[in-house]
């Protein structure tokens, strides 16, 4: 009686490893080769901090003069360890029977070559099909300035996901909410107004003057500057989302009787006239 492996074609065959799934005992596990790289402490703890069982891969191990030799996952060993409390605690494992040391330490070389990582604006999806509080509420608090998340570039859109999460994650959904609504009554959806650093420089700015600042204020007299001013300007002060900042608050406090201090932005007072520039 024929099985499924012999109806198999040759060209199948080869897309098929010659592995056996074993649960193998931590404590019986080496991951010292040198072609790894050392552990990284921060990426076990912040995995403990958000432990799932369902993200646990299998690790991939070669079994040499049968020694157990992992070769991909000697940070899921540590973090199952750390989390169970226990070396003697077996995880799923792939055994490759066939692989001699310069084997492995090409197939670590190149094992994410072709892997193709996800995209802030795909991961932001994956939770919010998942039904998660964070993103659903950060998709609810764009949508209710008729405002839309995509990937791609279009008016009335943003795209920059990695700071909305960012601004959430930092400052709350107050300042959240804040830095979109100033973005919309300052430029009416411009494209561009809703960059990374126009978003996150925005937020810096209602973190820094709270109810000092202006709103009405901002929408006149940034608004006078164009989205590409403000960029240029912005990389003429400094790099980043602070350049953006300094870039609004002086067309901010242009012909502003009511000034208010750069040092605010970097902690400073509020208000220290011998701090304005022009």
């Amino acid at each position: 009686m024929a099985t499924n492996n012999d109806i198999l074609t040759e060209r199948q065959r080869k897309c098929i490893p010659d592995v056996s799934f074993e649960l193998v005992p931590i404590r019986n596990l080496v991951s010292n080769q040198n072609y790894q790289r050392p552990l990284s402490e921060g990426h076990i703890r912040k995995a403990l901090d958000e432990f799932d069982v369902y993200q646990i891969n299998p690790v991939k191990v070669s079994r040499r003069d049968g020694v157990n030799y992992v070769f991909d996952g000697q940070h899921t060993i540590e973090i199952v360890a750390s989390e169970s409390g226990s070396r003697d605690t077996p995880v799923w494992c792939m055994i490759y029977d066939d692989l001699v040391y310069t084997e492995e330490a090409h197939i670590f070389a190149d094992q994410k070559k072709h892997v193709k990582p996800l995209v802030p604006y795909e991961t932001f999806f994956a939770h919010i099909e998942a039904g998660d509080a964070k993103q659903k509420l950060i998709e609810a608090t764009v949508n209710s300035y008729g405002l839309t998340i995509s990937g791609t570039k279009a008016p009335n859109t943003i795209c920059a996901v990695s700071t909305l999460e960012k601004i959430y994650d930092k400052y709350g959904q107050e300042i959240l909410d804040a830095t979109i609504r100033l973005a919309v009554a300052t430029w009416e959806g411009e494209t561009n107004s809703f960059s990374g650093n126009m978003l996150m420089g925005i937020a810096r700015i209602k973190v820094a003057y709270g109810e000092s600042l202006k709103e009405d204020v901002f929408k006149d007299h940034v608004g006078k500057q164009s989205v590409k001013s403000i960029i240029r300007m912005a990389k003429e002060r400094r790099p980043g989302a602070l350049g953006y900042s300094e870039a609004m608050m002086l067309a901010y406090n242009s012909k502003n009787k009511y000034r208010l201090s750069l040092r605010a932005l970097y902690g400073g007072k509020i208000s220290d006239p011998s701090d304005e520039e022009e």
